[in-house]
């Protein structure tokens, strides 16, 4: 083994094994996660909140069990993966193990940490922005075809994991023409490189295509409930705080990529972050959206300082041990926020300390007891079994004729997760992708509808024969707690329309519908 490729690996591992042993078990999986978990029961070229990529991982992940290891494999390998290019961009660089080493420490106690914890999609954006722009710069060094060949299939791949990929590569396209790098668009390696990821992208963009571009419907609802929310001083201010332990080593890395000499051939690489910042702030994007343009500036920013000590040797003795304390001792205050360490009544004490941060704000624009996604995290699994019991507790002869409709998909996924070993209906609802995998009403002879809602319908009672409730999430700190189980038996025709009704109106909002 080469020695150069020793630290890179040793970073990948630290990753890898800090992500597992960093995570109490006080908290279940979540809201978003048990979403894409059932992507794996329902594998098609395209949902209506993503691409397909998360659902091949959530198929893989419940083929192998679907425990809690296997979930979190994911965003930890995309994250291990990351730190390792970011490494290995270092020394392609030019810079020594002591940059290495800076550039993977402030990844790993930047909202990385957080971010690589949770399966979504996030983390593989991270990766493969950060891996486009490492491509970049090898091409830039040896003009090989290979490079440019990997990074069409990168971005194909981006595309196929999020439609926000395409805010990146409009960067892409302006940096290259902004630059002398430009002279790539002439050649016949970049072209069929654009041809490869436009081919794996094409059936997800074939499919957005057939079924009304929902893309758009998707943007339209996000922005009115949540980036609606959003300033753009809001989300300045939260890119110098998610990545505060590093801000000693992107800023710099920034201005070097854009004006110095030594980093000159790579300036396409900063004009893509000035790019991809300026479109999310003109979109008002959330603060996380932009974490994937970040890590190579932390190679940039490393190469940086590690050329400015050599230059004052006497001074560097000094400063590069510092320097790596840095960002160790900047995080650890907020470690509470990167890692679930404390379990929930100990956070609610935590998370004041950061009211002034706004770790405590969600997506209402409001602030709250515990962070978003820790409440998100709580009650699942109690709700899960609740509805377990609920249709156990329903005759044996009619129990099979039993509709399973909640609120909204984290209730629908949770219960289909924690249930996923039982004979039980899945669970259905009208968000989201679970339109699509709603049961023709109209061939169903329901005898039973269970709903789980946490704003249930006071006149329920005149429309079954008869209504009981058969529990309530009851977790003090989770997002859901109050969600009522309530069994229906006995439906009137009234409410099976209305079901059969609100199920149309929902996918009619999206456009035009075909199969899947």
């Amino acid at each position: 083994m080469k020695p150069s490729r020793q630290l890179p690996l040793l970073l990948f591992l630290l990753k890898a094994v800090s992500s597992y042993l960093l995570a109490s078990r006080a908290y279940e999986l979540h809201r978003d996660e048990y979403l894409y978990l059932n992507y794996g029961q329902h594998l098609a070229w395209g949902y209506l909140e993503v691409p397909p990529l998360t659902a091949l991982q959530s198929w893989v992940t419940l083929a192998l069990g679907g425990g809690w290891f296997w979930v979190k494999f994911w965003p930890i390998l995309w994250g291990s993966l990351t730190v390792y290019v970011v490494a290995r961009a270092v020394q392609r660089l030019g810079g020594g193990a002591w940059a290495v080493l800076a550039a993977g420490l402030c990844y790993l106690v930047s909202a990385y940490a957080r971010l690589n914890f949770l399966f979504q999609p996030n983390s593989f954006e991270v990766f493969a922005f950060t891996l486009a722009c490492y491509l970049l710069i090898c091409y830039q060094q040896e003009a090989r075809p290979r490079y440019l060949y990997m990074l069409g299939v990168g971005l194909g791949l981006a595309l196929l994991n999020k439609y926000s990929a395409l805010f990146f590569i409009a960067a892409l396209g302006v940096g290259l023409l902004l630059t002398p790098a430009r002279r790539v668009l002439a050649t016949r390696a970049f072209w069929l490189s654009a041809a490869l990821g436009l081919g794996l992208w094409l059936p997800n963009l074939l499919w957005q295509l057939r079924h009304g571009i929902p893309f758009r419907h998707h943007m339209q609802l996000l922005h009115d409930t949540q980036l609606v929310n959003v300033s753009g001083a809001d989300f300045w201010q939260d890119q110098l705080v998610t990545c505060l332990p590093a801000l000693w080593l992107w800023v710099p890395g920034l201005l070097a990529l854009l004006l110095s000499q030594a980093l000159r051939p790579y300036r396409v690489v900063g004009l893509i972050y000035c790019g991809g910042l300026l479109i999310l702030t003109v979109l008002h994007g959330k603060s996380y959206y932009a974490l994937g343009y970040y890590p190579i500036l932390f190679a940039a920013g490393a190469v940086w300082w590690e050329r400015q000590l050599s230059r004052r040797p006497r001074a560097g003795r000094v400063l590069r041990p510092l320097l790596l304390l840095l960002p160790l001792a900047v995080s650890v205050p907020v470690y509470p926020l990167l890692f679930t360490l404390n379990p929930p009544a100990r956070m609610l004490e935590v998370g004041q300390r950061y009211r002034s941060m706004g770790v405590l704000r969600w997506e209402d624009g409001q602030d709250h007891p515990l962070p978003q996604d820790y409440a998100d995290m709580l009650g699942w699994q109690e709700m899960a079994d609740k509805t377990w019991h609920a249709y156990q507790a329903l005759p044996a002869a009619t129990r099979a004729q039993t509709l399973i409709l909640t609120a909204n998909y984290g209730q629908a996924g949770a219960i289909n997760y924690f249930n996923r070993h039982r004979a039980m209906p899945a669970a259905h609802s009208f968000n989201g992708s679970y339109l699509f995998w709603f049961p023709d009403s109209t061939a169903r002879s329901w005898q039973h509808i269970l709903i789980v809602d946490d704003e249930p319908d006071e006149n329920l009672n005149a429309r079954f024969q008869q209504v009981h409730r058969a529990g309530e999430v009851q977790n003090p700190y989770a997002r859901e707690k109050g969600t009522l189980i309530t069994v229906g038996s006995g439906p009137d025709e009234a409410i099976l329309q209305q079901i059969n009704q609100e199920h149309r109106q929902a996918l009619a909002q999206w456009g035009k519908f075909g199969g899947l």
